[in-house]
């Protein structure tokens, strides 16, 4: 029940695990892409369309030019007739006041002067007075017409028929009779007798200007869903840029809708979440040890994310074109250092999400999937700096081949071709480069160990191993053949072999500490034998726990350490343990003592050097060196370790152990040059 309930806990926590990181990675990318319909593509009149085939995805109208409306709009406003009140209780009051303050007689003329000014006034009212400003706005249209609403009726009144303040004054004294008496009349102030009588009726002008403004159409023509505007290679005319215009406008406008862009949010979510559910399945199906390793499993989700945001970034503020972002960075840091098929896996899965923030986003998904496979297939193994420069050169002429060939398949002609975008492709390549500082960082960052680490740590100038070959030269020999050995068993099996040669060169550096204690560097003087059976046993022992510090103090990566701890495993100082027991037939002994602390190894690699190791040791004790001593030797050894539970906890086959039997013995057989035996010559 016991061994249920902690089944069960560890599968909770592995569901809220994977769980955990889908959610954080479709919530990260969703907030990051554009939540809108809006086009991302940038268009310029008389230049080719560096664009895909573009096909009206519904039906819209074709808008007008903001210049081509607002000279529709200035000419509408030139038959525009304001509109004009007639108050006539002005002319009323302003004639009444001009009797009574001239009820006397004006000095020096006659009295019938009052009545052909009354008369006069009476004239110029009923023309109609307007506001000296507004007289002026109007008067720099000579054909300006307005409306004069007196009670029920607007009659439409030329400028010319009527007058302003100024001009209503001076034609007062166009009568014969008033002009002899000018200089009289002028002391009498007539013009404050002289005052607007038409008020701009606003509210009925403001309706007439908005009925005809909103009569004028603001689109010439509809394009109808599935109809083609332009094609890759054309170039953009002033009728093809209006209607791309019309169909950005148009996009603009079906985006203020709330409900639509909520929609469109959930498509996004679901899209990206049945994506990274299907990575995460596949990675729960064939790679299930990536999720013991939490770095790793968040090194790829995070490749995803980042590459996403920086698409989606770029989309959005139309910086540059996307395919200058070097995407197959991706599949190379995740092969390089996990597997190829998880590096395609991701890639895709990326370039997918990738795809649906662009306009066109067929050949983006076609060129960076050959640009991934390309990639992955070129570099199999990253041991060397120009590895990674022959990636890039190759990852570039591909993604240039194949957008090439879209370019020929569409354009009807070379110079249709836009040329542009190859310079980004190129660019892409040389931003490839920074790949392998970046290796470093993400070595540092999510704990891994390249082959180039591994390929430098190999250096046997380097500060750990170049002691070890001066202060325990025999271990550093033994080393040395069983990196050999353990290399050729990995490379047999498919398992890592770089790997495996590098921490078979650190395995014994605990031995540092008591060179002389063990047998390799001993050189006719054994201190084992000052010692008991238990001490020796423990300093055996020791060299384990010592080379885990030694690891820690220069600062080994991991995996090296990992070899260390398990390359006796879970085994016995044998010489030393039997020795005892002899020695102590009726005494109880306490396993432990002779005892390697582990763990067994869980590895192929760390079984490749468990076997490599304790073969290489024991056939320096062959008496002879036949091809059946050493047969025998490695099947005991091998078969023992087996026995006794040493690769239980390690994904290591039958066929794989069988493999290592037979490259032991025969490079063990190359080692030590065994011959065959020459028959002796019988006599008599």
């Amino acid at each position: 029940m016991a061994k249920i309930k902690i089944t069960e806990s560890l599968t909770w926590h592995g569901l809220l695990q994977r769980a955990a990181m889908v959610v954080v990675s479709v919530v990260v990318i969703v907030w990051a892409m554009p939540h809108d319909k809006s086009t991302y593509f940038h268009v310029e009149e008389g230049k080719p369309w560096k664009y895909a085939a573009f096909n009206a995805p519904y039906d819209f109208p074709i808008y007008k030019s903001e210049a081509a409306i607002q000279a529709e709009r200035d000419s509408t406003m030139r038959n525009y007739e304001p509109y004009y009140k007639r108050h006539k209780e002005i002319e009323t009051q302003h004639i009444n006041k001009f009797m009574t303050d001239f009820s006397q007689g004006i000095n020096g003329l006659s009295a019938d002067y009052l009545f052909v000014i009354i008369n006069r006034l009476h004239s110029l009212y009923q023309q109609g007075i307007i506001d000296q400003k507004e007289y002026a706005e109007l008067a720099s249209d000579t054909s300006k017409m307005i409306r004069v609403v007196d009670g029920k009726q607007a009659v439409s009144v030329s400028l010319h028929e009527i007058y302003s303040p100024k001009t209503a004054y001076e034609q007062l004294f166009m009568d014969s009779k008033l002009s002899q008496q000018r200089a009289i009349l002028q002391k009498c102030n007539l013009n404050d007798y002289i005052v607007p009588n038409l008020v701009y009726d606003r509210e009925r002008s403001e309706a007439s200007k908005n009925d005809m403004l909103s009569g004028i159409a603001l689109a010439s023509g509809v394009v109808l869903k599935g109809q083609k505007i332009v094609d890759r290679g054309e170039i953009v005319t002033e009728k093809t840029y209006r209607i791309i215009e019309s169909y950005k406008r148009e996009n603009e406008r079906r985006n203020e809708d709330v409900t639509q862009n909520r929609i469109s949010i959930v498509g996004q979510i679901l899209y990206v979440t049945i994506l990274m559910v299907c990575f995460t399945l596949y990675l729960n199906l064939y790679r299930k040890d990536y999720f013991e390793r939490p770095r790793s499993v968040i090194m790829i989700y995070a490749l995803i994310v980042i590459f996403s945001l920086l698409t989606s970034l770029f989309m959005r503020n139309m910086v540059i074109h996307v395919y200058i972002l070097p995407y197959v960075m991706v599949p190379i840091f995740i092969r390089v250092f996990m597997d190829s098929r998880t590096a395609f896996m991701a890639h895709v899965i990326m370039v997918l999400i990738c795809a649906t923030v662009l306009q066109h986003p067929y050949e983006f998904i076609v060129v960076e999937t050959v640009a991934g496979l390309v990639a992955i297939n070129s570099l199999r193994e990253l041991s060397q700096r120009s590895q990674l420069f022959k990636t890039a050169l190759i990852v570039t002429l591909a993604t240039i081949g194949v957008n090439l060939a879209f370019d020929w398949m569409r354009a009807d002609a070379l110079t249709q071709i836009d040329y542009s975008t190859y310079n980004y492709l190129l660019a892409s390549g040389i931003t490839l480069l920074f790949a392998y500082p970046l290796l470093y960082l993400i070595e540092k960052a999510f704990g891994f160990t390249s082959d180039i680490t591994l390929i430098e740590l190999s250096n046997t100038n380097n500060e750990v191993l170049r002691s070890m070959s001066e202060v325990a030269p025999g271990t550093f020999n033994h080393s040395i053949q069983v990196a050999n050995l353990a290399g050729e068993i990995a490379n047999k099996i498919g398992a890592k072999a770089q790997l495996v040669r590098t921490g078979a060169l650190y395995h014994d550096i605990g031995k540092l500490s008591n060179p002389i204690y063990f047998t390799e560097n001993q050189s006719g003087i054994d201190p084992h034998e000052t010692l008991t059976d238990i001490e020796s046993a423990q300093i055996i022992i020791s060299h384990v726990t010592e080379g885990l510090k030694m690891a820690d103090k220069y600062n080994l990566p991991k995996v090296i350490r990992e070899f260390i701890a398990t390359h006796h495993g879970l085994g016995k100082a044998k010489f030393f343990f039997i020795r005892y027991k002899n020695e102590h037939p009726d005494e109880p002994v306490d396993d432990l003592l002779f005892t390697y602390p582990g763990p067994n190894p869980f590895t192929r690699e760390q079984a490749c050097l468990m076997m490599a190791d304790s073969v290489e040791a024991a056939s320096r004790s062959l008496p002879d060196y036949t091809e059946q001593s050493i047969r025998q030797l490695v099947e005991r050894i091998i078969d023992s370790q087996v026995a006794d539970g040493f690769f239980r906890e390690c994904p290591i086959t039958f066929r794989d152990i069988q493999y290592a039997k037979t490259v032991l013995i025969e490079k063990l057989k190359t080692v030590y040059h065994t011959r065959v035996s020459y028959p002796e010559e019988k006599k008599g």
